[in-house]
Formats: C-alpha cells, structure tokens, sequence
C-alpha cells in the first residue's frame, strides 16, 4: 500500500524511498532534483564532443569566475538574470542562435547545479533538446578539456 502512495497523493514517483528521502531535502533540494529528472545530463567529455559538432555551449558563470578560472573557448557567455529571454528562440530578445525549439542546448555553471535549473527552464520554454553538464566548468577543468586564460 505505502509503495503506491502515487495513486491517491498525486505523486508521480512511486517509489517509497524517494517519497521518504524527500522529506529531509530542503526546497531547493528538491526542486533540483526535479529539475534534474527530466534532462538528459552530459558529462563535459560528452559536452565537448556535441559542441564540436554544432550545439550550443552556453555558459552562465558569472565574469568574476570566467576571469579567476578562465572561460571555454567557443562557449557563448549568457548571464543568468536575462538566460530565458536570450535562448527563446520567441523572444524579440534572442541571440541569432536560438533559431528554433530544436536546437541543442548545453549550459554550463560553475559546479553543474544552477545549470540544471536553467536547463529545466529552457525545457519550459519549448526548447526540446536543453540539458546541462555533470559536475560543471569544474569538472570541465578538471577532465582537462580546453580552458582560455
């Protein structure tokens, strides 16, 4: 009965574990991990590789982090306070590269947390195809992809 609580409480997990681990996760907690079930995350190897092919790499690491640790070369910079408007590709406000619903999006934060928010809000908007990178620029760094002083 309990592992069915999604039949009456409107929950769309069935899984008890989850339902009770829910409980001790503060708010933002839970809206990440949310947000994180439905994108499909790439690791920065992953990442890479589609941007060598055409998808979009958008960072939205504030300047003060791209100056300290150094920026992705090839990555569009978009600030988190106007992201949505930027990437829509509906908005009088988008950069020529959001041409569609269609196009793959790749954001990158700093550690791969607000960029799963802000990939989920891209999926809001219509764009299909938005995710976010595991671990963020950190992990980026860290696997030694390019990194720009």
């Amino acid at each position: 009965m309990l592992y069915r609580l999604s039949y009456v409480g409107g929950l769309r997990f069935d899984s008890i574990c989850w339902i009770l681990t829910a409980r001790f996760m503060s708010g933002i907690d839970q809206v990440l991990a949310r947000a994180r079930q439905r994108l499909r995350r790439v690791t920065p190897e992953q990442a890479a590789a589609e941007h060598a092919q055409g998808a979009l790499l958008v960072d939205t690491r504030t300047s003060e982090q791209r100056t300290r640790d150094g920026e992705i070369p090839g990555a569009l910079v978009v600030d988190r306070t106007v992201f949505e408007w930027r990437l829509d590709p509906t908005s009088p406000s988008r950069i020529p590269e959001a041409k569609n619903h269609d196009v793959r999006v790749i954001v990158i934060c700093n550690q791969g947390f607000s960029s799963s928010l802000a990939a989920a809000s891209l999926l809001d908007l219509g764009l299909v195809n938005a995710t976010d990178v595991i671990g963020g620029f950190a992990a980026w760094k860290a696997a030694g992809l390019p990194v720009k002083s």
